[in-house]
């Protein structure tokens, strides 16, 4: 049968095709889905887990167990799962495992633009590379009976066009396999030095083996028209050059891009006038190809980072673009992402803006566009549960050189669990003198509503066990613990006049649901007045101040000199009303 399906849908379909048992994620654009999908087959266990470094360990306890498991993540999750990949080369698997990275050329919703094809060739990891939705599929099957067949996780690259894009794909059966006698095997799995080192040496062995399977692989192979120029490239860059020059040049198409096939690339190369390399970011395949000898057009002539689309491509080989519609561009509005709104963080960052003498550390999550305007209440992003260290070392520096100045770290829910838990510890040991802000809202936010610790239910939304924030955070030994609804300012302004005050580590919690979230029963009970009711503005007595816009509402507007409410975009938080002087925005109904 075939289907239309997204390159993630397709690699959960591999994987469930190849009698895939357990699999774990930790929700990150573009790799989301994957995980999403999986969960609603019944054949295998699916889960959300903490974060990264967890998840692959989860994998590898799968593995050891005799079952094919899978971890996926996007890219900067890899290196947060890092610690364990390394040392699982050297361990091999039991049943095959798949780590599947999802990169992201041109940074939609990421902090960097890293190329994680790399960690194939540190971690001396077997790497394939689909193009479309159809090798998704094919490819996701074929690493777990490589990575059965030398005894190695493997890792799967995608890009966001091909986790995203829709291809046909023709899917299969599910192949069952039944789960091996548990053998206890100390000298595969526990790596102590005299174990690893032996470990080492058959990892180089592996590698050669790899090395001669690329050679033969009809994962790589050539496309030949007849052509004198020809052009090396892999994964999603294939269907960019395909588009732009068609059958005009010959082909190198690589799938299985670690270890590179290197006597296939030196024939395809010598039998070339003219030699493209085509990837994003970096030159990686580039690097290779000079090394056995050939001066291709790399990145010389394409650029270095962003997605190389076919439009890109056609510009910097032949200069020119497609024709396009004329437009005034003029008359273009620059509309830059805002919180939604009734965004329960709104009303925080309107409060915590105010404050201009106060550093503000912030972390991944969709509060990360507290930095715009109006609010302008971010100083910092780095990674994931980064804010709260990065607030504990620029106050540690501050109270050491004696200078008094406040420092807020903000932190999502989600981000918490994942990585902040520690870095929170870290703070609360040391004594940091950091007001730490946990955004919860109820939800894993930005990548669409994905269940955590926190919120009642896991992966396959069956109940589970809630995390309460609060009394982790008391079991920590924080004693200035306050617990808000950020939509009430007097209430957020008064927390933060408080803990600000202090000389020890505080916690703010802000606890309102995500407004855009499913309610759960548990919503309901805790939360009967959440957006209860839209509110509109008099207009008789709105005088044209424009002070309720700082709240920054897409649902709020400026027209004929008066605010507008647009009614079905308004959910009735009733920020904007508080900071209305006048009380011209009121309830509907009132």
């Amino acid at each position: 049968m075939k289907m239309l399906l997204t390159g993630n849908e397709a690699v959960a379909q591999g994987a469930w095709e190849a009698g895939l048992r357990f699999a774990s994620a930790y929700p990150g654009t573009p790799s989301t889905e994957i995980l999403e999908d999986l969960a609603k087959r019944p054949e295998l266990a699916a889960e959300w887990a903490v974060n990264e470094k967890v998840a692959l360990e989860a994998v590898i306890g799968a593995s050891m167990a005799g079952g094919r498991a899978l971890a996926s993540m996007k890219h900067v999750g890899l290196n947060v799962a890092a610690d364990p990949l390394f040392t699982f080369a050297y361990t091999g698997v039991g049943g095959g495992a798949v780590i599947v990275t999802a990169d992201e050329p041109g940074q939609f919703s990421s902090q960097n633009e890293q190329d994680n094809r790399w960690y194939a060739k540190a971690a001396k990891l077997p790497m394939l590379e689909p193009g479309d939705s159809a090798e998704c599929l094919a490819m996701t099957r074929e690493a777990f009976a490589i990575s059965e067949r030398f005894d190695t996780p493997a890792l799967l690259r995608l890009t966001t066009r091909v986790c995203h894009s829709k291809s046909v794909v023709e899917i299969g059966e599910r192949q069952e396999r039944p789960l091996p006698d548990y053998e206890h095997r100390a000298a595969k799995y526990v790596m102590v030095p005299s174990y690893s080192r032996k470990r080492r040496a058959l990892l180089e062995e592996r590698l050669r083996q790899l090395a001669a399977f690329s050679e033969t692989t009809p994962l790589n192979y050539i496309v030949d028209n007849g052509a004198e120029t020809g052009v090396v490239v892999s994964g999603g860059c294939y269907c960019y050059a395909r588009e732009v020059f068609g059958e005009s040049v010959n082909y190198l198409k690589l799938g299985f891009t670690y270890p590179l096939p290197e006597r296939l690339l030196s024939a395809f190369c010598s039998q070339n006038r003219t030699l493209y390399v085509i990837e994003e970011n970096d030159p990686y395949l580039e690097e290779a190809v000079q090394r056995l000898g050939f001066r291709p057009l790399g990145k010389d002539l394409f650029p270095s980072f962003g997605e190389l689309t076919p439009e890109v491509l056609r510009q910097a080989v032949y200069g020119e673009k497609l024709p396009q519609t004329a437009y005034d561009a003029s008359s273009l509005v620059d509309r830059p992402p805002t919180l939604c709104a009734g965004c329960p963080h709104r009303g925080f960052f309107y409060e915590l803006g105010r404050r201009a003498a106060v550093v503000k550390c912030g972390d991944i999550g969709c509060y990360t566009l507290g930095f715009a305007p109006p609010f302008n209440a971010l100083d910092s992003t780095i990674c994931m549960g980064a804010s709260i260290s990065t607030a504990h070392g620029a106050a540690q520096v501050w109270r050491a050189a004696g200078v008094k100045r406040p420092v807020v770290s903000l932190i999502g829910d989600s981000t918490f669990f994942h990585t902040g838990v520690n870095s929170l510890l870290n703070t609360i040991y040391n004594n940091s003198p950091t007001v730490n802000v946990i955004l919860d809202n109820r939800i894993t936010g930005m990548t669409g509503h994905q269940e955590n610790p926190g919120s009642g239910y896991n992966a396959a939304g069956r109940p589970a066990p809630v995390m309460d924030i609060e009394g982790l955070v008391r079991a920590m030994g924080c004693r200035q613990v306050r617990v808000v609804n950020p939509n009430d300012l007097k209430a957020v302004r008064a927390a933060l006049d408080e803990l600000l005050a202090l000389d020890e580590p505080a916690v703010l919690i802000t606890r309102w649901p995500c407004a855009l979230k499913k309610f759960s029963p548990a919503d309901r009970e805790e939360f009967p007045a959440a957006f209860s009711g839209k509110y509109r503005v008099d207009q008789e007595l709105c005088i044209g101040c424009k002070l309720c816009l700082k709240a920054g509402c897409p649902a709020l507007s400026f027209r004929e000199d008066r605010a507008v409410i647009d009614a079905p975009a308004c959910p009735g938080c009733g920020v904007c009303a508080q900071l209305c002087a006048k009380q011209a925005i009121v309830k509907e109904g009132e």
